[in-house]
Order: structure tokens, then sequence, then C-alpha cells
């Protein structure tokens, strides 16, 4: 595959909500001749993490002193400008030119159909390709400086919000607050993962071309949706909600009906706080530091939620990827099922979980056993899934041989195709009337296509030399072949709904404790120091590790223009499935055993403060 071709197939990918869209678009921008799998990231891939770690600790520290509605409203407006830069590499970018069957009279060279010619025509075809990438010095300081944006903007979003919520509600209704913050959080990239699955049903270049003159379809595995669409929709609603914040008072005032000795204590360690000067209260930061850090109740929540926000990125990161490849549905289709249904089953869990906190009164010290005990519930109920799912199609020349002498090797160059000069970049798979899928008509040895003039699309490849069949049958068509247990895949998306509806049940219940772990003046100090470690355990290395899982699942690399390694092409389905679900099932158990030894400990000091209701 070209280089630019990759880049643009890489783009496409589901894009459910911003930061999704972004990650997947910098794979496209990624010029570098590396080896491009799933576990493979390169560095301007965590700078919208990076510039959120490095700050936020910061930010947080000051949030008892700043205007917090008004630093929220200012990072909501450099997130919509950030996004809005993503969106420009778009506009550098020449547009898409896929590869092409030769249709009556055109000249443009084939490079998907068995064809007599000599292979130095790749060589002018791939440095034709490789000459558009003359832009992309600019393309990764545009990716690089709008991520760093993203990555700020974010900052006083949750922890300011979080912490200003819990400040100025009744102490009974802040847990129920705080999960409907939460609730209403992921229904964001519910929705863009709805906006994206319509945003890629329409072409990349639709305010280029015709799209009458495209032909191909969705389904195509060439195809290229419209992923920057979704971007500058986002862009403008961001600018947009940001406006209201700036309008927020400071403080609210709210009426408490009873005061206790705590609340009195509280009131005068705050007072006595804002009596320090700046410089003065920068000086005691590390030490309010290495006080948060030495908190071991603290510390052993905060690496409980590490766990099942790992659990979070392995899902939010590759489950589109997961559904495509177990049940070879579209990348529109997997963002539909995960923006109309998983996602809105975590958000409703959240809720739950909060409504339960609220009506409950439960207290701290049996908040770890009550959310071991439902994440174990989870663990049980993941264990049906990994007999749920389609095993890998066959696919000529990687896991089935036509060829019955050849039966202990794969090999794509056999000798119903040894006349036929095959591109090893070219990725377009079709399906035989053999059911065996081919990753090109070239490799199927088909010499002619016959093509719809009124859709302006392929509908079949003739004479395919290595397609044989019964009923003497030699044509493909293009796209994957339908796998056989199709009918599984709502059963799989609705049992993966309910599981992360059961796991989102302890979401609300371990913030609370956080939040009454800590002094009311170290809230958004705690609640930024718990950002940064769960970025830090959570979400920079748990992608990179189901990343990992995933490519050595991959039987089949896609080969660049130059020779080297591209994207993963096809995977051991069942490899795929049993890693990818053990190692969420790993992560649950070792969330399950901090939690014991974090209910072990606050039983242990049962007697002392904190360990009333919530």
């Amino acid at each position: 595959m070209p280089r630019m071709e990759r880049v643009r197939r890489l783009c496409c990918g589901p894009a459910g909500s911003a930061t999704a869209a972004l990650e997947l678009c910098e794979e496209r921008v990624d010029g570098r001749e590396e080896p491009d799998g799933a576990g493979h990231r390169p560095p301007v891939f965590h700078s919208i993490k990076v510039g959120n770690s490095v700050l936020i600790i910061f930010v947080s520290y000051f949030g008892s002193r700043v205007h917090r509605p008004k630093l929220i409203g200012l990072g909501g407006l450099l997130l919509s400008a950030g996004t809005f830069l993503l969106t420009l590499p778009h506009y550098i970018f020449e547009p898409y030119q896929y590869s092409k069957t030769i249709v009556g009279n055109t000249s443009h060279f084939n490079t998907d159909t068995c064809q007599p010619m000599n292979q130095t025509h790749q060589l002018e075809f791939c440095t034709r390709s490789d000459h558009k990438f003359k832009k992309m010095g600019s393309v990764w300081g545009i990716m690089v400086i709008a991520q760093l944006m993203v990555g700020i903007g974010t900052v006083p979003i949750q922890p300011f919000g979080i912490s200003y919520v819990d400040d100025f509600a009744e102490p009974s209704n802040a847990p129920l607050y705080i999960a409907i913050l939460f609730a209403i959080s992921v229904f964001g990239p519910a929705f863009g993962y709805l906006l994206g699955s319509v945003m890629l049903r329409l072409f990349v270049d639709l305010d280029r071309v015709n799209p009458a003159t495209i032909d191909m379809k969705p389904s195509d595995p060439r195809w290229i949706g419209a992923w920057w669409l979704g971007l500058l929709i986002s862009s403008g609603v961001l600018a947009v909600i940001s406006i209201p914040y700036f309008f927020f008072p400071r403080q609210m005032i709210h009426q408490k009906k009873s005061i206790s000795k705590s609340d009195i204590l509280s009131e005068m360690e705050e007072q006595k706080m804002e009596k320090i000067t700046n410089q003065e209260f920068i000086k005691i930061f590390p030490k309010m530091l290495l006080k948060m850090l030495l908190n071991p109740l603290f510390i052993l929540v905060v690496l409980a939620e590490c766990c099942f926000s790992s659990v979070l990125a392995g899902l939010s990161t590759y489950l589109n990827k997961f559904l495509e490849s177990q049940f070879s549905i579209t990348t529109s289709t997997a963002n539909l099922l995960i923006g109309s249904i998983t996602l809105p089953a975590v958000a409703i869990g959240m809720l739950l979980g909060g409504v339960y906190m609220k009506h409950s009164n439960l207290p701290l010290v049996k908040i770890p056993w009550y959310t071991g005990c439902v994440l174990i519930i989870s663990v049980v109920l993941t264990v049906p899934l990994f007999f749920l799912g389609c095993s890998t199609q066959k696919i000529a020349g990687i896991n089935y041989n036509q060829d019955v002498n050849r039966s202990s090797s794969f090999g794509l160059k056999t000798d119903c195709n040894a006349h036929c000069f095959c591109f090893d970049s070219t990725y377009h798979p079709v399906c035989g009337s053999d059911a065996v899928e081919y990753i090109s008509p070239c490799q199927a040895g088909c010499s002619h296509s016959v093509f719809n003039y009124t859709t302006r699309r392929i509908l079949t490849y003739n004479n395919c030399s290595c397609i044989q069949t019964p009923l003497k049958e030699d044509y493909a068509v293009p796209g994957h072949c339908k796998v056989s247990c199709s009918y599984l895949l709502l059963s799989v998306v609705f049992s993966l709904s309910f599981i992360g509806l059961t796991a989102s049940l302890t979401h609300n219940p371990l913030y609370m404790l956080v939040l009454r772990l800590v002094r009311h003046e170290e809230k958004s100090f705690a609640i930024g120091i718990q950002f940064l470690l769960m970025k830090v355990f959570a979400w920079l290395p748990a992608p990179a590790l189901f990343g990992a899982v995933i490519d050595s699942a991959c039987i089949r690399w896609g080969i660049m223009c130059n020779g080297k390694r591209g994207a993963c092409s096809y995977y051991d389905n069942d490899l795929l499935r049993n890693r990818y679900l053990g190692l969420q099932v790993g992560y649950n158990i070792l969330g399950v055993l901090v939690l014991l030894i974090t209910g072990w400990k606050v039983r242990k000091i049962g007697g002392q403060q904190n360990t009333g209701p919530v």
C-alpha cells in the first residue's frame, strides 16, 4: 500500500469521541517508515496526555484560590481551538487517490487485477505516492501543537468541576450530582461515536470531489470516511457551551441543616490557608504533595481506580477494532453499536451507582467491600464471552492453501497466480465464489472486472485463475467474506454493555471515597493527583499494553511500498478474543485484590475518622 494511501486509511478508523478521532488521525499522519501496529504509537499520540498530566497537578493545587468556573470556560475554549486545528491536515492533504481498476478506455494504471507487467511499474507508482509526503513536516507540527492544546484545555474541567459540585451541594446530594456529571461525560463520547458513524459514511473528500464519481461504497476496505467533519462540528459545539461558565459565581451560597465539629474544624483550616500568601502557598507545595502520596488509603483507592480505568482504556481504544475483526463489520457499524448501546449502558451504571450512594448512606468502611464484590460479578459475567466469537475466515496464502501440495506452509504466490505481477503493498480484499478471501483481485488471479456505470462501482472480478468451484465459477466480489457467526454480534454487544453497566456501579463510590479521605481545601489537589496517577498507571500504559496484545494476534502484516511493515491486515480471531478479554479480566482481578487490601486497612482503623456515611 503506498504511504499516502496508508496514511489516509489509518485516519478513517473509529472516531467515537474527539479524542478517539485524534488518536486515529495521528496514525494517518505518522510519516515515519516504522512498524505501525495497534501497540505502536508515535510520540504525537502521547502529546495530548503529556500536556494534560504535566499541568493538572499544579493547576489543581490552586483550586481553592482561583475562580474555578471561569478556568473551566477557558479550558473549553482552548479545547475547541485545539480540536479545530486537528482538522487542518485534511486541507493540507491532496485528494485521496485509491487504487482503481481499468475501466473502458481509461489509462489509469491498474494496481488490483492480474496484469502481465514488469515490476518496475510498482517503483514508479510508489515514487508518485511518496512525493505527496513533502508536506508531512508541517502536518506533524500542527498535530503536536493541537493535541497539546487539547490536553491543556482538559486540565481544569474535571478537578475543578467535581470539587465545585461537591463544595456547594448538600452533602446527601453530592454523590448523585457527581454521578450525573460523570454519566453526562460518558454520553459525550457516545454522541461522538454516533456522529462518527454518520460522518464515516461520507467520503473523506466530499468537499473537493463529486460524490457521484466515487466508485466505492462505505463497506469497501479502501473507503475513507470524513473523519475531519466530526471534529469540526465538535469544535463549534465546544466553543458555544464554554461561554456560560464565565457567568457562574466563584462561590455558591448553600444552607447546611447541621454543622458538625469536623465541619467547623475544616472551615477554620480553610480560613487559615486563605490567609497564606501565594508565595508561601507555592513553598508548601512539596509538603502537601508528599502528604497526599503518603496517605495509604488514598493511594490504595487510586490504584484500584487505575485498574478499572485500564479496562476502560482498552475498551474505548480497541473495542471497535475487536468487533470489526470478530464479526467482519464496518467501522461505521461498530461505532454505531458502541455509541448507541455500550456507552449509554456505562453512563446508566454510573448514575445508578450515585443513586445507590445517595439512598444507602453507605459507610466508608463498606465501600471497598461493595466495589470489590461488584467487580467480581463483572469478572464472572465476562467468562462466557471467551466462547462467543467467530474464527478467522479462510484467507488464501495466510491461513489457507489452494494447493494441496503446500499444506505445510503458506504463501501468497502460488502456481495459479504465478503469471501475475501483484503488488505486495496492495490491500483490496475480495471474496471468491469458493468462499475463500483473497487480499486483492490480483492474488486471486482475476484479470477482468464488471463495472456498473450507473453506481460507478465494480460488481465482480472475473476470470480468476485461483478460484475453482464444482460449478466452474471463477469470480470474486469486492469486500471481506461474511463470517459464519454474525448472528452473535448483538449478543456480544449487549453482554459487553451489561458488564460495563455492572462495573460502572463502582465508579461513584470510589470517587466519593477519595473526596472523603482528604480535607475540604485539599479536594481539588487530591483530584489532580488522582488524575495524574491514573494517567501514569492507566491511561498511558494500558492502551499500549492492549495494543501489544492485539498485535501479538496478527497473522498478516501489511507491506508498504518501500517493503517495510505496515498495519495489520488480518488477526487470528480466537487468539485475539482470548488475549483481549483475558487482559481485561486480569486488570479486574488485580483491582479486586487492591480493594480487599483497602477494605482490610479501613476496617483496621474503623474506630477513627472518615469512616462514617458518605
